[in-house]
């Protein structure tokens, strides 16, 4: 099985190497935070203790970082991916970053003799942990060929989408639908509640029906109780609103429900909820109504 080095070890990294080591990949792993590794190593993992000691003598380095600037300082910068990293190795970046940068990253890997893909996921830290991510891929068909064993034990749902870049084009559109329909679930609550009717009665029939959905299924009962620890959190979800924005531009196509669910995000954002679970929409929706809490 192939040597992975892995970068990134927050919410999602960390049961996504998880799965890789129980997959029987020989993983090692780097973080920023201190005691970042230590679960990685508990799960029969190695730590590494650089972004360079984690590129060397590997197969594949995955990066899972909070935004694009991470990604190119870890990939591109003076000590990073491609200064170490052996000729060949395939550099699969599975966070969620501008379509523009993963371009930029495929083009340098190439001249660099390496190889990589973009391969954002969908599914958020349940189904990491469940091995159950819908993977997105964008880049070289052979490269995607050649890394399919890697993504079989991170994911259910796995489909190449195009060329460099096409992986965080679907994402955009996939993180657009989330918070839309996030922001539709926070209202259909207060509607319920401010109406006197059963709240969750009435999210237990919604999700039987059309209204139904992976977003309703995993995130109701936990808005319905106030209960936002976060599992992706308001500040991820508005920089990616932010990238869907600037695509959208890019292509010269409005998206007028975007824009208004952009703008909610950047607002319940403002309130002080950056922090929590963007479920915590619905804090959004209660202080437009005078629902405060």
């Amino acid at each position: 099985m192939w040597t992975i080095g892995f970068i990134g070890l927050g919410v999602m990294g960390a049961p996504m190497a998880d799965n890789l080591v129980k997959a029987g990949f020989d993983v090692v792993g780097h973080t920023r935070r201190p005691g970042g590794t230590d679960r990685l190593v508990a799960a029969g993992g190695r730590a590494a203790g650089s972004v360079a000691e984690a590129s060397r003598g590997t197969d594949a380095v995955i990066t899972m970082l909070p935004d694009s600037p991470d990604v190119t300082s870890v990939v591109l910068g003076a000590d990073g991916v491609l200064m170490h990293a052996d000729p060949g190795t395939l550099i699969i970046d599975m966070s969620t970053v501008r379509p523009q940068t993963a371009r930029l990253i495929a083009a340098a890997a190439g001249d660099a003799g390496l190889a990589a893909l973009d391969a954002p996921v969908s599914g958020g830290e349940q189904g990491a942990i469940e091995a159950a991510l819908s993977i997105m891929v964008g880049g070289a068909l052979a490269d995607f060929e050649r890394a399919r064993p890697v993504f079989e034990a991170l994911g259910s749902t796995i489909v190449h989408v195009g060329p460099a870049g096409s992986g965080q084009i679907v994402k955009a559109a996939n993180q657009l639908v989330v918070a839309g329909t996030i922001e539709l679930v926070a209202e259909a609550i207060v509607l319920l509640e401010a109406s006197g009717v059963d709240p969750g009665r009435g999210l237990e029939v919604l999700g039987g029906g059309l209204a139904g959905s992976t977003v309703l299924a995993r995130k109701g009962t936990a808005m319905l109780d106030r209960r936002f620890k976060p599992g992706f959190r308001v500040d991820l979800h508005h920089k990616d609103l932010g990238i869907v924005l600037d695509a959208a531009r890019t292509a010269k196509v409005a998206l007028p429900v975007g824009e208004l669910v952009a703008q909610l995000m950047e607002a319940v954002r403002e309130l002080g909820n950056g922090h929590l679970d963007h479920g915590v929409l619905l804090r959004g929706v209660e202080h437009l109504s005078g629902l405060n809490r």
